[in-house]
């Protein structure tokens, strides 16, 4: 705790708020306005002639607008297959931003892609399944964009999120693993094999090559021992597949009718190999879900199916019949218990979007978003009558039009028919999850039980990692795993406490049924983390009235107090509490977490989310951190929060507080970072220590030395072509003995020393 002495008094001064920035570009309450400008008057000409001749490798190039802001040399493709005509006023496009200019972008966006709702007269099937599939999978986010091309409106857009490296670098941390689409060179229909995973195309990659669109530099190997596994080693899959997402997938296709997926043509899906060895599926082309596509179910409707065969489609057809194979629903149906998670998915989606009829006012919502600007549109496929019924009622069947069904009616009819089906009711029940102790720590035994009804099987699955493959664990009614007495209904399982979070979900099924609990897993799960003690997380810098342009995530917001994770793991922040002692007032953090070596902004100005529910003062305020436990983690006490400045440690992470440049979500600096030397901390020190410094591109070289003259660390740097640079590096000591040290800085302008002690 410190006491910084103000050399006046002022009344405590409430925390303002400005306008929030945010990136909105998937927002579905905003349309994006784009304006794409072509030197060519004949540029629809020019994009088919592209088109039909190089497909996806050539493209227009032009000047675009997106919400104002103008980025020229950009490239402009038609993309799709069924979605584009020739000749067509209103087709798709991919748009690439950084075509020519790298790292050109909108919002961190570096490719837009915009569908045409050709296949579509409601506009909501594309924006509002992605919406349902957000809540079970990882999906591309979605909303709707009014396009010009050079001053004239070409209509209303759907405005889908790429599955590109950006994307995937933000699910798994890596971008770099085997990243392929199903997607082959030639659709074949509705015999071909496509890219259905089946060992059909001989032993070797390169048979598989035309018929899967690879996205990273390598990959193919990788793809093949896939397929491989999938068909052939049926016992490993779970090795290199993500099981559970791939039930997922096919649990949303089959309930909101999306054939144009894995289901019907084996294409539309996308498939990333994570740090673990998995790959996991991707959804991908939500536009004619909801019963819009009906040319083949790759099952006994292979030659197509109508809208009343399509409300009673059974979503284990493909386990009896497929017109090409289908290992990715067939090798996974074929275990049971797999079998019932599928089902046990399929009931989930149906109650929490169907059952309740959230999914059809989700739908009005976005119709009345968009009405007027259908309206508008005067390139769009269908009447702005159809646009209003087909959310209710089927449209089309005149001309070249199809029969589009409403998705009320089909939907009614599609809850109706799977809530019979058997194995989506007779589910056990799982109540009253428990663990113990309450605040576990790391290297003790936990115990986890729950109240469980009717099951003849239970596990309990954890893991300690984010996309590590779940271990599972069978959970006990034994009276000998914490679970009371020997057939209560209370079935208990113990796991190790690590020094990372666990992450755990329960299953349980009898020869009907299965459930998870929660439902959503393992898109979703429960946590525990071990005890944070002091020192792991610290209140690393407090701002008040700060300058707008520091902000990272959040510009405008005045008063804020960031949080540094200095533990080496993930820090879950549900139940932890940030004090206002002077003012008697606590705030709990929502659920929310901080990974290792991570900063955390918490605003305070009592708008609701990260934001806490009281305003810091201005004079004499007294911020308190405890965890879940109620143990003090960290604290500042202060006698005054000087306007466009702030209060942080110094030396980052470990220091003293003092007024410095408002730095939120980066590392703290100020003046005091020699011009010559080093600063060394902490000192003394266990596990880290940083070396500070500035340097003027050269490079350098840091050394530790016992005082016996052995060289403990060291390590050489090349110049980084910055003119001034503070440089920040840390250094792991945990494994020297514990003594005293010397820590060298080596540069051009000379050899500088200081002791380092290490406990």
């Amino acid at each position: 705790m410190i006491r910084l002495q103000a050399l006046f008094i002022l009344l405590i001064a409430a925390c303002t708020l400005t306008t929030k920035a945010q990136d909105n570009f998937y927002d579905p309450a905003t349309i994006q306005d784009i304006r794409i400008a072509f030197r060519q008057s004949d540029w629809k000409k020019t994009l088919d002639s592209l088109f039909l001749t190089y497909g996806d490798k050539a493209r227009l190039v032009g000047n675009i607008l997106i919400n104002g802001e103008k980025f020229d040399s950009v490239g402009v493709r038609y993309k799709g297959f069924s979605s584009w005509n020739q000749g067509e006023i209103k087709n798709p496009f991919n748009i690439d931003l950084n075509f020519i200019k790298p790292d050109q972008n909108y919002q961190g966006h570096f490719k837009l892609k915009l569908s045409n709702v050709i296949h579509d007269p409601s506009f909501v099937r594309e924006v509002l399944s992605y919406e349902i599939a957000r809540k079970y999978m990882p999906a591309s986010r979605a909303n709707y964009a009014k396009l010009y091309i050079n001053d004239s409106l070409i209509g209303l857009y759907t405005n889908v999120e790429p599955v590109d490296k950006p994307f995937i670098q933000n699910l798994y941390g890596s971008s770099g693993n085997t990243f392929f689409k199903g997607e082959p060179d030639t659709l074949i229909f509705p015999f071909g094999q496509n890219a259905n995973l089946a060992l059909t195309h001989g032993n070797d990659s390169l048979g598989y090559k035309n018929y899967y669109n690879m996205e990273s530099k390598y990959g193919w190997s990788d793809l093949f021992r896939l397929i491989r596994i999938l068909n052939n080693s049926p016992d490993s899959i779970e090795n290199i597949l993500n099981t559970d997402r791939s039930l997922w997938m096919h649990a949303f296709n089959y309930t909101v009718l999306n054939l144009d997926s894995y289901i019907g043509y084996s294409q539309n899906y996308y498939m990333y190999k994570d740090q673990f060895g998995r790959f996991n599926p991707i959804l991908w082309d939500l536009n004619m879900s909801f019963g819009s596509f009906r040319d083949s179910d790759g099952s006994y409707n292979f030659l197509g199916i109508t809208i009343p065969k399509l409300k009673i489609l059974d979503p284990l057809e493909h386990a009896h019949f497929s017109i090409t194979p289908r290992p990715l629903m067939t090798r996974l149906f074929a275990n049971d218990t797999l079998k019932r998670m599928y089902l046990a998915h399929i009931r989930t989606i149906i109650q929490e979007n169907f059952s309740n009829d959230s999914y059809y006012n989700r739908a009005l919502e976005l119709q009345n978003e968009i009405d007027a600007v259908v309206q508008e549109d005067s390139n769009k496929f269908y009447s702005y009558k159809d646009f209003r019924a087909n959310l209710d009622s089927t449209v089309g069947g005149t001309g070249t039009m199809i029969f589009y069904p409403g998705l009320k009616n089909l939907m009614d009819s599609r809850v109706s028919y799977l809530s019979a089906y058997q194995g989506i009711s007779g589910s056990p029940e799982i109540k009253d999850i428990s663990h113990y102790p309450a605040f576990p720590s790391a290297g003790n035994s936990t115990w986890i039980t729950a109240t469980i009804n009717s099951a003849s099987r239970v596990f309990l699955a954890y893991h300690y990692g984010q996309n590590s493959a779940f271990i599972k664990i069978p959970m006990l009614d034994d009276g000998n795993t914490a679970d009371g007495v020997a057939n209560d209904g209370i079935y208990g399982a113990v796991i190790q406490m690590t020094d990372s979070i666990v992450q755990y979900y329960i299953y349980a099924e009898n020869d009907t049924a299965g459930i998870f609990s929660p439902e959503r897993a393992e898109y979703e799960f429960y946590s525990l983390q071990p005890q944070t003690l002091p020192g792991d997380l610290v209140i690393n810098e407090v701002g008040y009235h700060s300058l707008a342009n520091a902000f990272i995530e959040d510009p405008g917001q005045n008063c804020w107090v960031e949080l540094l994770n200095k533990s080496d793991k993930t820090i879950r922040l549900k139940d932890f509490k940030l004090k206002e002692e002077s003012q008697g007032v606590s705030w709990s953090f929502p659920d929310t977490f901080v990974e290792s070596g991570k900063y955390l902004l918490v605003w305070a100005d009592g708008s609701g989310g990260r934001h806490t529910d009281y305003l810091i003062p201005q004079t004499e305020g007294n911020l308190v951190l405890t965890n879940p436990g109620g143990l003090r983690l960290d604290s500042v006490q202060y006698y005054w929060l000087e306007s466009n400045k702030s209060l942080g440690r110094y030396p980052n992470g470990y220091g003293d507080f003092g007024y410095m440049e408002p730095s939120p979500g980066k590392y703290n600096q100020v003046v005091t970072t020699p011009s010559t030397g080093f600063l060394l901390y902490p000192s003394p020190a266990r596990d880290n220590v940083t070396f500070e410094f500035n340097i003027q591109n050269q490079g350098y070289s840091v050394e530790i030395l016992s005082m016996s003259g052995q060289r403990m660390f060291q390590a050489d740097y090349s110049a980084s072509g910055e003119a001034i640079e503070v440089v920040a590096l840390p250094v792991d000591i945990s494994h020297f003995p514990a003594g005293i040290y010397l820590a060298k800085l080596i540069t051009s302008n000379g050899i500088f020393t200081r002791k380092l002690i290490i406990f």
